[in-house]
């Protein structure tokens, strides 16, 4: 799964490379040998560096085998380790409010069944940590009242989001944890909301979901937005990560192992991956369902043999497609509509398969399917008339 807490594995020694799979691999150990098979969709990057930090913190088990096996999933936890055991139903808790979270934002069918599927093992890791449930679900739920307010203020909206996911962490650190211990934490989940935040313009935009950096007006697309306001941004990365790496200095002196693997993802993986943000080439965020939804990767191709493509680039108010001369429909390509929210109702017009059509005798039937936000306007991809002539026009709008 995709995510931002990552290596920078360019500069991971040798060693260091092995003792993180080491681990990726046994949060998968831990959640199969805990919670089932369906557990193990649940690895992510992000847990697996809680797991790295606390564990080396705390010394639970700092040497364990490695998995050997191509078809490894079916294997025993190498690690005999409360740490890691806890990991994997904090894990499954995280993910079922952020399932939560994407059905009061936006309901899906994927969600549903994601929940779906995952509910056994989500019930017992409830039940055997009730206590990281309601602390999490409390987390969550402030993050709700802060975006109802409408708070701006993303990095803030990060810290106090992590003050509610740090303390389960404190729970497992034992009596290694320390408020220093906790602002880490604190300090990393305020890092991957901005990032989040930055990343999911263009997608929150479409949605109409809340998100602290999207202006009330004049939003084109996240690469214009970036470049309009490029020297605010990078001054809110450079100080989450700033504040990230200085409470993490704060705790390393005590560290008992994995402080070289640990280093590596602060200093390096979690800022690359920022700029990867802030360059437009970061992947989805660390969740379930983006991963099965594969949201990046949802560009449509509305190539056509021996049609033409026009695009018209549009303020998508009211769309009308209409015909200039009768075309045969075997000569119109499919049309695409793409916008970075979903365009107010108008005839004949909708997203997700509907029909262009019905509104006027003289409009010629195309799909129209969401495409990926890579424009904020309409996008139509259309066919030519015999004598090269678009067959469709747009008209009633403002075109840029």
């Amino acid at each position: 799964m995709l995510g931002y807490t990552v290596p920078s594995y360019g500069r991971l020694s040798p060693s260091d490379f092995l003792l993180y799979r080491r681990y990726y691999c046994e949060g998968c150990h831990q959640l199969k040998a805990g919670y089932g098979l369906r557990g193990t969709l649940t690895v992510n990057y992000d847990m697996t560096f809680n797991a790295i930090l606390l564990n080396g913190i705390a010394g639970d088990v700092t040497d364990f085998e490695g998995t050997t096996r191509k078809l490894c999933v079916f294997e025993k936890p190498k690690a005999d380790s409360d740490i890691l055991r806890a990991m994997a139903a904090y894990t499954l808790i995280i993910t079922k409010w952020e399932l939560a979270d994407d059905e009061n934002d936006k309901p899906s069918r994927k969600s549903k069944l994601i929940s779906e599927v995952l509910a056994q093992a989500i019930g017992k890791a409830v039940r055997e940590y009730p206590e990281y449930d309601e602390k999490v679900g409390e987390g969550f739920r402030r993050l709700v009242e802060m975006e109802e307010a409408d708070t701006r203020d993303a990095k803030a909206l990060g810290r106090e989001f992590g003050r509610y996911l740090a303390m389960p962490l404190r729970d497992m650190a034992g009596d290694h944890g320390s408020d220093d211990l906790d602002r880490v934490f604190q300090e990393l989940t305020s890092a991957v909301y901005v990032m989040d935040a930055l990343d999911d313009l263009e997608q929150d935009y479409m949605d109409g979901t809340f998100n602290a950096y999207l202006p009330g007006s004049g939003f084109i697309n996240s690469k214009d937005f970036v470049s309009k306001n490029i020297y605010a941004l990078s001054e809110d990365v450079r100080g989450v990560m700033d504040a990230l790496q200085s409470s993490y200095l704060r705790v390393r002196g005590s560290m008992r192992a994995n402080a070289s693997l640990c280093d590596n993802i602060v200093y390096y993986g979690i800022p690359e991956s920022a700029a990867k943000v802030l360059r437009g080439e970061s992947q989805a965020k660390a969740s379930i369902k983006n991963c099965v939804a594969n949201r990046k990767e949802r560009l449509s191709d509305a190539r056509s043999a021996g049609a033409r493509r026009v695009v018209v680039v549009a303020d998508v108010h009211r769309v009308h497609l209409q015909t200039r001369i009768a075309a045969s429909p075997g000569r119109v390509a499919p049309a695409v509509l793409a916008a970075s929210r979903p365009p107010p109702a108008a005839p004949g017009i909708g997203l997700g398969g509907a029909v262009l059509g019905g509104a006027y005798p003289d409009f010629i039937p195309v799909d129209a399917q969401p495409a990926g936000p890579a424009f904020p306007v309409a996008l139509v991809h259309l066919g030519t008339s015999g004598g090269g002539t678009p067959c469709l026009d747009i008209t009633q709008t403002g075109i840029r």
